[in-house]
């Protein structure tokens, strides 16, 4: 890993270098490979529009993308343009990492109207601006079309609550098969003996569950932070979340649900392909993996509705500059680039993700149909109206990952029931602003 940093570092050469003829390339980094190429056709469009300029991107996975990033900007290394999740962004700007893009956005008279509600503030703290929106995502269940067709099993309109779990948990049993053919709620079912559980729960997923622990708690009335961008109060210690997750617990208890150890290392699209599990909670940025799958048919059905209603996470990334980049004007030409039509359509004419400007989205989804997917749902959950919730943005928020994913490891493995496990997590978090 600390090679690989390091000839990452070596190639990023401090904000990038010279190119054909005393052009500039620069080095854009992101994550996702399936979205690489992409914005590589955004790439050689802004080139042709540039000469001058030369875009090179860099790819890694998602956890080892941020070890290498914050490599990169101790040793002073970094991309010159980066791809941002919200939640991230702020350790940087406290480091004094990213440029303040604000001035440039003022004198190019960029429209932050364009962009999806909300995405843009996300973006600002203490007046000043680190990135310009590139795309969003909602959550749904993804499921496995046969299995549910031959559980007889609708997935429509399922609903939850942490009691029962609602028609969420009954069809989440009757999706569970064990080794010898019995389903979670037929008599005889053996649950030391699972041939396909009817969920495979995300659960190593940090300190938002954005896919899915976040969500169900938030439709059961929970609030993650008393102010969303930079808020400094969490509420971690809510006993609706510990009620959500002691209702996660209880799945895995039941055999409804894959084991933890399993999950956390393997993943929930690995099990879900390999036909280990029935269905799971996922984002739009997986629509491609799942939809075009060669192993299973999978589907998406909307969130369940909980006490409060359905609730789904709203996210969305941006692209930053480093503020050590030698190239700011033409780093901040590639990122007017990114942020604008010309290559947010690009990126909804392959229909990866769903742009950050409204009028690219509705291309998205004809471009996703023209494929043969069906993806509605993702964009009717954006619009319904308090139908999402952004995923809270604060300082220290590695910090507080690491407190509250440790807190629910616990849960997960049985060591400490949700609300003592929580409530110690929460009192921790809250320490952080105060200096205590």
């Amino acid at each position: 890993m600390a090679v690989t940093a390091l000839l990452l570092t070596a190639a990023c050469g401090g904000g990038g270098g010279p190119a054909d003829a005393g052009g500039v390339t620069l080095t854009y980094a992101l994550w996702d490979d399936v979205q690489q190429g992409a914005y590589q056709q955004c790439a050689d469009a802004f080139h042709k529009a540039n000469p001058d300029i030369t875009i090179k991107i860099s790819q890694s996975a998602w956890d080892q993308y941020w070890q290498n990033l914050t490599t990169q900007m101790v040793s002073g290394g970094a991309p010159d343009v980066i791809t941002m999740q919200a939640s991230y962004y702020p350790q940087f700007v406290a480091n004094g990492q990213l440029l303040d893009i604000q001035p440039m956005v003022t004198a190019d008279k960029i429209d932050l109207g364009q962009y999806w509600p909300g995405l843009a503030d996300l973006w600002v703290k203490d007046g000043k601006r680190y990135g310009l929106p590139k795309d969003w995502d909602t959550i749904a269940i993804v499921y496995n079309v046969d299995m549910a067709k031959k559980a007889g099993v609708d997935m429509s309109g399922l609903t939850w609550n942490p009691a029962d779990g609602g028609t969420f948990e009954k069809a989440i049993a009757h999706l569970t098969v064990d080794a010898n053919g019995k389903r979670g709620d037929e008599p005889g079912f053996d649950k030391t003996k699972v041939a396909v559980h009817g969920i495979v729960p995300e659960l190593n997923d940090g300190s938002q569950g954005q896919n899915g622990w976040g969500d169900l708690a938030v439709s059961n009335g929970f609030t993650f932070i008393d102010k969303n961008p930079f808020g400094t109060r969490y509420f971690y210690d809510s006993p609706k979340l510990a009620e959500t997750a002691d209702w996660f617990r209880r799945l895995a208890d039941k055999g409804y649900a894959t084991p933890y150890d399993k999950t956390s290392s393997l993943g929930p699209d690995t099990m879900l392909n390999a036909g280990k599990g029935a269905l799971g909670i996922t984002g739009s940025w997986m629509i491609r993996t799942y939809l075009d799958s060669k192993s299973q048919k999978f589907a998406f059905a909307p969130l369940p509705t909980g006490p409060q209603g359905r609730k789904s996470a709203f996210n969305g990334l941006a692209d930053v500059i480093y503020a050590g980049t030698e190239h700011k004007d033409a780093a901040w030409k590639w990122v007017r680039f990114l942020g604008s039509t010309g290559c947010q359509d690009i990126v909804a004419d392959n229909a990866v993700v769903f742009p950050a400007i409204t009028s690219s989205v509705e291309r998205a989804l004809k471009a996703h149909k023209a494929a043969g997917r069906d993806v509605r749902l993702f964009v009717d959950e954006a619009e319904a109206p308090g139908g999402t919730f952004l995923l809270p943005v604060s300082d220290h928020g590695d910090e507080i990952n690491q407190i509250v994913s440790t807190a629910m490891e616990e849960v997960w493995l049985g060591q400490k029931d949700a609300r003592t496990a929580l409530t110690a997590a929460n009192q921790k978090v809250n320490a952080l602003f105060s200096g205590g």
